[in-house]
C-alpha cells in the first residue's frame, strides 16, 4: 500500500493519539485510515457524539473497539510498533487512560460462554458469565448488560468488571451483542421508533435472550435486572419500560430516558440537551420502576440532563426532578437524601437517593464530578471506562439486590 500525503497525515495523527490516549485508540485510528485508503470516500460511521454543526452529515465513531486488534488489518502490527517507537516506547494518557499493565484485572474464575438467540426480528450473539458458585440447585439473580457503541460483550465485561462483581455475589450475567449488520458501529438502535416497542425489533431479541437464560439455567425470576452504558443505557431504559414484568430494576449509565428520540435528528437533539417534555409520569419508563443512574458531569457526548430525565420517569415529582423548590401540588413526593463523597485518590461524587413511604430506596442518582462519557469505576482493559470513579458495577448490584418482582 502506497502511503500518500493523506495517509501520512493520518499516521501522524495516530502517533498523536497514541501519546495522548493510548494504543487502543491509536489502533482504531489506524484502522480508519486503512479503510479510508482502501475504499474511496472511506467507511460511513455512526457518531454517538453529536456533530458540531446541525447540518453535518458525516458521523464519527467514538468508542474504539479493543477486539479489533492490530493483527487483524494489513500491516497493522508493524505500523503500531513504529508508532510506539515514534512515541518513545511509552504513552501517557489523560485521567481515564492508564497503561494496561497498571490496571490488570484478574479474570473471574467462572465460565464465560458464547451463545446466540433468534426470533422473527433477527439473531444476536451473547456472552454469559456463570459464577464458579453456580451449582444448578439454587436460583441465582440474572443481570442483562447492554454495551455501548463500538463495543462488544467481551470488551464491555472487561471494562465494567461486572463478571468479578457477579462472582463475588453469585450472579449470572448475560451480555447481548449488537450485530454490525444492524448498526455499523454496533450501537443499539435506541433512537429508531421501530426499535422501542414491545415484542418488536431489538427489544424483543434482548427479552428473548433473557428468557432463554432463564429457561436454560436456574434463575430467580424475581431477581432479573437490565443495565447499560450510553446507547446500551438508552436501550436498557426502553427494555425496562416495555417488559416491567420481566425486569425488577434498571441501571442507566451515561444513557438517555426511554422515548427520548424517534429518529437520528431527534437523537442528536436529545444527546445535546435532553428531550423537552419528558417528566415524571410522562411517556417513557413506568412510574415505580426502580432505577439507578450514573452520569459524569463533564460528559460531552450525552448531556447529563438525560440522567435526570431518566430518573424523573420513575419517581414522583421532587425538587430534583422538577426543578421546583417543593414537590408539585398533589404529587406524592419521594423522600430525598443527598450525600457527597470521594473515591480514595479518585473522583468526587454526589449521590441522591429517593425513598418510598416504607423507607425503601427506589431510585439513586450518581453524579460523578469531572467524569466524561465513561463507565465509572471500570477497568482500562475495556474501552470508555473511568477507573477513578465510584465502582458503578458494585453499586448497581447493591441497588438491584434491594428489589424483586412481586410474588
Amino acid at each position: 500500500m502506497r502511503l500518500d500525503d493523506t495517509m501520512l497525515a493520518q499516521m501522524r495523527e495516530a502517533t498523536r493519539i497514541l501519546q495522548s490516549q493510548g494504543p487502543m485508540a491509536a489502533t482504531a485510528a489506524i484502522q480508519r485510515a486503512l479503510h479510508g485508503a482502501d475504499m474511496p470516500g472511506g467507511m460511513p460511521h455512526f457518531d454517538w457524539t453529536a456533530p458540531a454543526r446541525p447540518d453535518a452529515g458525516t458521523l464519527r465513531d467514538i468508542n474504539p473497539a479493543p477486539e479489533a486488534k492490530p493483527a487483524g488489518m494489513p500491516g497493522g502490527t508493524d505500523i503500531l510498533s513504529r508508532l510506539r517507537k515514534l512515541a518513545g516506547g511509552k504513552w501517557q494518557g489523560n485521567s481515564m487512560a492508564q497503561p494496561v499493565e497498571d490496571a490488570i484485572v484478574d479474570a473471574a474464575p467462572g465460565q464465560f460462554l458464547a451463545g446466540s438467540c433468534s426470533n422473527s426480528a433477527g439473531t444476536r450473539a451473547y456472552k454469559l458469565y456463570i459464577p464458579s458458585g453456580y451449582t444448578g440447585q439454587e436460583e441465582l439473580p440474572l443481570i442483562v448488560m447492554l454495551h455501548g457503541c463500538k463495543q462488544n460483550p467481551d470488551d464491555f465485561a472487561a471494562g465494567t468488571r461486572m463478571n468479578q462483581v457477579a462472582e463475588e455475589n453469585n450472579c449470572l450475567v448475560v451480555y447481548p451483542g449488537q450485530a454490525q449488520g444492524a448498526n455499523i458501529s454496533n450501537c443499539w438502535n435506541w433512537f429508531k421508533s421501530g426499535e422501542q416497542q414491545r415484542d418488536r425489533g431489538e427489544p424483543s431479541i434482548i427479552a428473548d435472550i433473557t428468557r432463554k437464560i432463564m429457561a436454560d439455567y436456574k434463575v430467580d425470576r424475581r431477581r432479573v435486572y437490565v443495565a447499560g452504558l450510553s446507547a446500551g443505557g438508552a436501550m436498557a431504559a426502553i427494555i425496562a419500560d416495555n417488559y416491567p414484568e420481566l425486569y425488577a430494576a434498571v441501571g442507566i449509565h451515561s444513557g438517555l430516558p426511554a422515548g427520548a428520540a424517534h429518529d437520528l435528528p431527534s437523537a442528536f437533539a436529545a444527546m445535546r440537551g435532553g428531550k423537552t417534555g419528558i417528566r415524571a409520569g410522562g411517556t417513557g419508563l413506568r412510574k415505580g420502576m426502580p432505577v439507578i443512574v450514573f452520569h459524569g458531569d463533564r460528559d460531552q457526548t450525552v448531556n447529563p440532563c438525560n440522567g435526570e430525565q431518566a430518573l424523573a420517569q420513575c419517581v414522583a415529582d421532587t425538587p430534583e426532578t422538577t426543578g421546583n423548590a417543593a414537590p408539585s401540588s398533589g404529587a406524592q413526593a419521594s423522600r430525598l437524601k443527598v450525600e457527597t463523597g470521594q473515591v480514595p485518590h479518585g473522583r468526587n461524587y454526589t449521590r441522591t437517593v429517593h425513598y418510598d413511604d416504607t423507607g425503601k430506596a427506589i431510585a439513586e442518582h450518581w453524579i460523578i464530578h469531572g467524569a466524561a462519557h465513561a463507565w465509572s469505576g471500570g477497568s482500562s482493559q475495556g474501552s470508555y471506562t473511568d477507573p477513578k470513579g465510584p465502582h458503578a458495577a458494585k453499586e448497581m448490584l447493591r441497588f438491584f439486590s434491594l428489589h424483586r418482582q412481586p410474588e
